[in-house]
């Protein structure tokens, strides 16, 4: 695998944009079936893999228990969860057919050199659905670019695609910024898997508003969008809301970008969440965590100046992943509020009424348990307990961005549509570019790993048969 400077007088079977997941797997499946490939990774090499970096798990149906994975996952009950998070805002036929080639996905990625760690237990409850690899994500990206290397795929880091030349919906050339220079890479076949527009504050603020200005980044600083918008401007047909996205709840105090999963918070379902003016404002309990963490963002970015605060108690601190930073700390609630910079008698009267309207019940981590309050708006369906056992704790959440869901729309070669339906001549797309086909809405954890490994490693072999042909 050479990163020099790029041959620009070759013509290469297959152009991958982009370094992550998709990008691989679209490369290495068109490796394996013979064509030539270069990858354009806009990153430095220390960055690459977009959000891939990040990840720990993907899910994929599977009909029995394995050594990774404590049960059957069925494709049917993987359609009703997607089915449940995106509220029927998804392409059924598209997503289905997702959810049958994910079964394949789990050995064919082995396969490629990616190692899975035994199942997890505790409150993510993904022991039976979700596939973890063995030393996260990085180490994932790391055996796929091994493989990519002895099968010969070619890659350039630092290669940012500032241009694509395409003509009545077939890819003709990209034009790339790589070491000083701007090349023009030809090639049969495009594979765009360059990401969303997340990294694009200015893109985020012309559909959100300046409450954009608000949202961190948990994901890569490179995904500015620069390709879908060349492919968008190029007659592709889009998909998906710009506004909607997966957007989760994290430290307020984690950088602008690249804070990744370690500034996620799991702690929601344990405590309270409230608003500047220490008010609640949704159901905490309200299902599994796996389920709704990623409904928190958006929560979170409807709430005056993007702020949110969760509280708890001593009695929930050992029962989650902590965060990168820790929780503030006080021996009393009006003490808590006041190093929140709320008003303090505002939360003590929250957590008063809260407590107040707790029903008795047997408090279970692993399932929809009886613990709740009554004649409380909002409602804590499950897993309400009081607030009663010093010292309570809190963390500061903001909005934190991980990918976009407006997109390109493909088919189920992963070929991408022109306006109006008709197939590209010899464009393909795959991950969290098209990830709005499949997710119009919400998110269940894993699931864009899901989306780039299936679409990926069909890109990658619809983009070779192409070229042959």
């Amino acid at each position: 695998m050479r990163a020099e400077m790029i041959d620009a007088k070759r013509r290469y079977d297959v152009l991958v944009i982009g370094g992550g997941n998709a990008a691989l797997c679209a490369a290495i499946s068109a490796r394996r079936s013979g064509a030539s490939v270069l990858v354009l990774e806009g990153a430095p090499k220390f960055y690459r893999g977009g959000n891939t970096r990040h990840t720990r798990n993907m899910r994929c149906a599977h009909d029995a228990a394995t050594e990774i994975l404590t049960g059957p996952y069925t494709e049917d009950e993987f359609w009703n969860d997607l089915l449940l998070v995106t509220k029927g805002r998804t392409d059924e036929d598209l997503a289905r057919f997702m959810i049958h080639e994910s079964k394949e996905m789990l050995t064919w990625i082995t396969e490629q050199g990616v190692r899975f760690q035994p199942s997890l237990g505790g409150t993510l409850s993904l022991g039976r659905t979700n596939s973890f690899f063995l030393g996260g994500g990085r180490s994932m990206l790391n055996a796929l670019y091994l493989t990519a290397e002895k099968l010969g795929v070619e890659v350039a880091y630092d290669a940012e695609v500032v241009g694509l030349n395409i003509d009545g919906g077939m890819f003709v050339s990209a034009v790339v910024q790589h070491e000083g220079a701007k090349l023009e890479v030809r090639a049969a076949t495009l594979v765009a898997a360059s990401g969303g527009f997340e990294a694009n504050i200015e893109w985020l603020k012309a559909s959100w508003g300046d409450v954009a200005d608000n949202f961190l980044i948990r994901g890569t600083p490179y995904n500015r969008g620069t390709v879908l918008r060349m492919l968008l401007d190029s007659g592709v047909e889009s998909v998906g809301d710009p506004t909607q996205c997966h957007a989760v709840a994290i430290d307020a105090r984690a950088p602008k970008f690249d804070g990744g999963i370690i500034t996620r918070l799991d702690c929601v379902v344990f405590g309270i969440v409230v608003n500047k003016h220490a008010q609640r404002f949704y159901d905490e309990g309200e299902d599994i965590w796996p389920k709704r963490y990623a409904i928190w963002g958006r929560l979170v970015a409807a709430q005056p100046d993007q702020i949110a605060y969760i509280v708890f108690d001593a009695k929930s601190l050992d029962l989650f992943m902590p965060s990168l930073f820790p929780p503030i700390r006080a021996n009393s609630i009006r003490e808590l509020g006041g190093k929140l910079g709320l008003d303090p008698e505002a939360l003590d009267a929250t957590v008063t009424g809260f407590n107040g309207a707790v029903q008795p019940g047997t408090f279970d981590t692993t399932k929809l348990d009886d613990c709740r309050t009554e004649g409380l708006s909002p409602p804590k369906t499950h897993w309400a307990r009081a607030l009663d056992t010093a010292p309570f704790y809190a963390y500061p959440v903001r909005p934190g961005i991980t990918f976009t869901y407006l997109g390109t729309r493909v088919d189920k070669r992963a070929c991408i549509l022109m306006e109006g339906g008709t197939p590209s001549a010899n464009m393909f797309a795959a991950g969290e570019i098209m990830a709005g086909n499949v997710l119009g809405q919400g998110y269940a954890a894993g699931i864009g790993m899901t989306i780039g490994s299936v679409f990926g490693r069909v890109a990658g072999r619809e983009a070779a048969a192409h070229a042959r042909n």
